[in-house]
């Protein structure tokens, strides 16, 4: 174990003063080089490229795109913003409905279940600390994210924050008792927060680090995805921008049939609803939040009227991109010159570039999200007494040879799927563990291919240079903040640090062809194991857990399961017609915090599930009611 470990504080500290940066241990040969542990400021960050073709104002960008991330009127429903699954240091930490089987059907062991402490870790074994010991509970279950009511998605209407939809009983996928639920993703949600040093984002790695303007697939998608203004007129146009995985990734959610829209929504629509719709209009925005305070509505919610969402576009985007005056259809042909449409199905160029304008400025707010404050960064910026003895115990064994972490998590960001890494030499493009792409035996590959699967155009995510070899691997996530993360890995199945730990000592839960590098040589004792749990404790910062700029947020009313006449019983949502077959849902506030934050740390997962913290010391309890 100590033949590669760094010997204790003293030298550890003579090493970060002298050069900035932890030296790691070498992993096993084959493996990828190492990387060096170092301020998260120091992390390479490319700008995206021909930006300024688009963009006029990079400011007004980012309050364009903090607004539409926290805006609920997205959903189709009117209900689910994109922060409605990243509302809590960037991730979901909510408890009932949120369990779904692997291939996303609901079963008995899900629909509207209420996670419990006892439930984890999901694969429980008799022997912890050994993967080939007798299984005492497996469930098979991933803990996702709510998200919507499975709706055919009609039309939308000027002004009105919900869509026009209705649920189809022989399509509807998740319902319990008759009635239809909110659906659950078959992944866990990361986080948003430091997402923007990944080179690809989502768990798989689906949402490309090209960009172009519609979809998250990269050059997959080869369509004229936008219009421009040009002397002959509105012209079709293909968008190509790289550096811009935040972007790809925006755009998936917002018309994703489980995430947030009814089944069938295109762009043009969403951008037709909510350029008629007051910017947060159903939600309080703090007067001091630190970008849209300013802006925001000091005698109600939203932001003040002069400021819609047509104008946020108009100042942020170049008017080539918003400024025409022809009317078009939905495949972006041109129909006539007019001021306006006259049905349903014609559309401003504003509203059919929507989808540009949505994901550019959301990668422009999120790439604000950047946690460079921790206790880690300080001692490695040459602070000292930013870290106690038994944390850089902590950072010696994560950095050594027995514990294999920075084999996946190495470099600044603490992983290996980063721009860092990306630009290091030697890098095989067709090899994901170069990529930061591991299978560390979290679930049998058969269950989900992570980026072995396909993209939306049917074209491999990866095109590894031996086959199957991308089957089964997922991104390494930064671990900054994961003090507030859980549960942990893509299928939400740890919910403590110390449960991470063991996972990892016993070398995954699945072994054989399910383990990648690095993992089934992870040689950790249970003192090591704590000595590492402390150093992920310092890797928090506190501007993330107390909510302060630029973590700060409007208000957002979240689901947080349905309501129940009797166990197993959910009572219906006679609210209105469209809701004749729903399930009642439970509804919890996630309050508004301005630039200075909050009197209280946010709750862990762990500290949720054991009701700690809620007279009051936390924030995100998840106990305070509230009405959509």
């Amino acid at each position: 174990m100590n033949c590669h470990k760094l010997t204790g504080p003293a030298q550890l500290l003579a090493i970060v003063v002298l050069t900035g940066a932890v030296a790691v241990a070498q992993p096993r040969a084959g493996g990828p080089p190492p990387g060096n542990i170092a301020s998260l400021k120091t992390a390479l960050l490319p700008k995206p490229t021909n930006l300024a073709q688009y963009v006029r104002n990079e400011t007004a960008l980012v309050a364009l795109g903090k607004a539409l991330f926290w805006d609920a009127q997205v959903g189709s429903d009117g209900q689910t913003a994109c922060a409605t699954c990243h509302f809590h240091a960037g991730a979901d930490h909510r408890l009932q409905n949120q369990l779904a089987s692997p291939a996303g059907v609901t079963t008995a062991l899900t629909g509207n279940r209420t996670m419990k402490a006892d439930d984890f870790p999901f694969r429980r074994l008799a022997n912890p600390n050994n993967n080939n010991s007798a299984v005492i509970r497996d469930t098979r279950l991933v803990a996702g994210s709510a998200g919507v009511v499975h709706r055919t998605f009609f039309d939308v209407n000027a002004g009105l924050h919900t869509d026009d939809g209705a649920t189809v009983s022989s399509a509807a996928p998740t319902s319990l008792a008759g009635l239809e639920l909110r659906q659950v993703t078959n992944r866990n949600s990361p986080s948003v927060i430091n997402a923007v040093f990944n080179v690809r984002n989502f768990w798989d790695g689906r949402a490309s680090r090209i960009f172009s303007g519609s979809t998250p697939f990269g050059d997959s998608d080869t369509g004229l995805t936008v219009l421009v203004n040009s002397a002959n007129g509105l012209q079709p146009e293909r968008v190509r921008m790289d550096n811009a995985s935040l972007a790809s990734q925006a755009v998936g959610p917002a018309l994703n049939a489980i995430e947030m829209s009814y089944n069938g929504r295109k762009w043009p629509k969403l951008g037709r609803k909510m350029l008629s719709l007051r910017p947060l209009g159903r939600q309080k925005v703090a007067t001091d939040d630190s970008v849209l305070g300013e802006m925001a509505n000091p005698e109600g919610n939203g932001l003040r009227g002069e400021y819609g969402y047509q104008q946020l576009i108009e100042q942020a985007f170049q008017p080539e991109y918003w400024g025409g005056g022809q009317i078009v259809d939905a495949s972006g042909s041109i129909l006539k010159a007019a001021a306006a449409a006259s049905n349903s199905n014609e559309f401003r160029q504003i509203e059919y570039n929507f989808a540009l304008f949505f994901g550019l400025a959301i990668q422009a707010y999120e790439s604000t999200l950047i946690s460079d404050q921790t206790r880690l960064d300080q001692f490695l910026e040459g602070n000292t007494q930013a870290l106690t003895a038994l944390e850089q115990q902590g950072l010696a064994e994560f950095g050594g040879g027995g514990s294999q972490c920075t084999v996946c998590h190495a470099g600044p960001e603490l992983t290996t799927a980063s721009y860092t890494r990306a630009a290091a030499p030697n890098v095989n493009p067709g090899d994901p563990n170069d990529l930061g792409f591991f299978r560390i035996g979290v679930s049998p590959i058969s269950e989900d291919l992570g980026l072995g699967g396909q993209d939306g155009f049917n074209a491999p995510l990866l095109l590894p240079n031996r086959p199957g070899a991308a089957d089964g691997t997922f991104k390494t996530p930064g671990l900054r903040n994961v003090e507030l993360t859980g549960p942990y890995f893509h299928n939400g199945g740890q919910a403590t640090l110390e449960q991470v730990m063991d996972f990892y000592s016993r070398q995954g839960d699945f072994g054989g062809a399910n383990l990648g590098p690095g993992i089934g040589n992870i040689r950790l004792n249970a003192a090591e194991r704590t000595q590492v749990v402390a150093f992920l404790m310092a890797l928090t910062d506190d501007r993330v857990k107390y909510e302060r700029a630029p973590f700060d947020h409007p208000a957002l009313c979240i689901p947080v399961g349905h309501v129940e006449t009797e166990p197993g019983v959910p009572a219906l949502d006679d609210s209105s017609p469209v809701t004749s077959m729903s399930a009642l849902d439970r509804w919890a506030l996630i309050p508004a915090s301005g630039k200075g934050g909050n009197a209280v740390p946010l709750q862990t997962f762990d500290e949720l599930l054991r009701g700690i913290g809620n007279d009051g010391t936390r924030a995100h309890t998840l106990t305070e009611s509230c009405q959509p």
